[in-house]
C-alpha cells in the first residue's frame, strides 16, 4: 500500500498526538501541593522563642503590649513555623508574660479544637469578641497546670489564642482583639 506524502505526514502527526502528555506537560498542569497549615503543627503547639532575643512581632506594637499587659518587656520572640508568626513577650518572670498564637487550620472544626485545647469548655467561660468570633476565656488558676489567664476564639478556620501570666483574662482579650484587627481577620 502506498501512502501519499500528505497522508503520511498526517499519520505521523496523529501518531505524535496519540502519545499523550509528556512529563513536562504533566509537571506544568499539576498544581503544586499546598503546604499544610502552620506546617502541620499539632493543635497544642506553642511557640519556641528565646527570652533574651528581640524580634519584633509583626502585628503587635511592643510598647502597646507592655501597657496593656502591665509589665515591662525585656524580650520579644517570634516563631515562623506558624503561618502568621506566633509572638512571645518576655519580662522578668521565667514564663513568657504574653504568648499570641494565630492558627490557620484546614477546617473550622480544627480551629475550634485549638480553642478547646487553650480554653477547655468545662473549665472556662464563653468568649464572643470581636463580633463573629467565638471561644472561651479563663482567669488565672482556672485551668490546672497553667499560669495566668487565656482568651481563645475562632472564626471559620482561624483561631487566635492569647496566654498571659496575669490573672485577668480582660488583658488577653484586649491583645486578641488588637491582633485580629491589625491582621484584618
Amino acid at each position: 500500500m502506498r501512502l501519499r506524502l500528505p497522508t503520511a505526514v498526517l499519520v505521523l502527526a496523529l501518531a505524535g498526538c496519540a502519545q499523550g502528555p509528556t512529563r513536562d506537560d504533566a509537571d506544568s498542569a499539576a498544581p503544586a501541593p499546598a503546604p499544610a497549615p502552620d506546617q502541620g503543627l499539632p493543635v497544642e503547639a506553642l511557640p519556641d522563642t528565646a527570652r533574651d532575643g528581640w524580634t519584633e512581632c509583626p502585628y503587635l506594637d511592643t510598647e502597646w503590649v507592655a501597657q496593656t499587659n502591665g509589665q515591662r518587656v525585656t524580650g520579644v520572640g517570634t516563631d515562623d513555623r506558624f503561618d502568621t508568626p506566633a509572638c512571645q513577650f518576655w519580662s522578668f518572670p521565667e514564663e513568657p508574660q504574653l504568648t499570641v498564637i494565630v492558627r490557620h487550620m484546614p477546617t473550622p472544626e480544627q480551629a475550634m479544637a485549638v480553642v478547646d485545647w487553650a480554653t477547655p469548655v468545662d473549665l472556662t467561660q464563653p468568649a464572643d469578641q470581636p463580633a463573629g468570633w467565638n471561644g472561651g476565656r479563663h482567669g488565672g488558676g482556672a485551668v490546672p497546670g497553667r499560669i495566668g489567664a487565656a482568651y481563645s476564639v475562632a472564626k471559620g478556620p482561624v483561631a487566635v489564642t492569647v496566654f498571659t501570666n496575669q490573672d485577668e483574662s480582660v488583658k488577653a482579650e484586649a491583645v486578641a482583639k488588637e491582633a485580629i484587627a491589625n491582621l484584618g481577620l
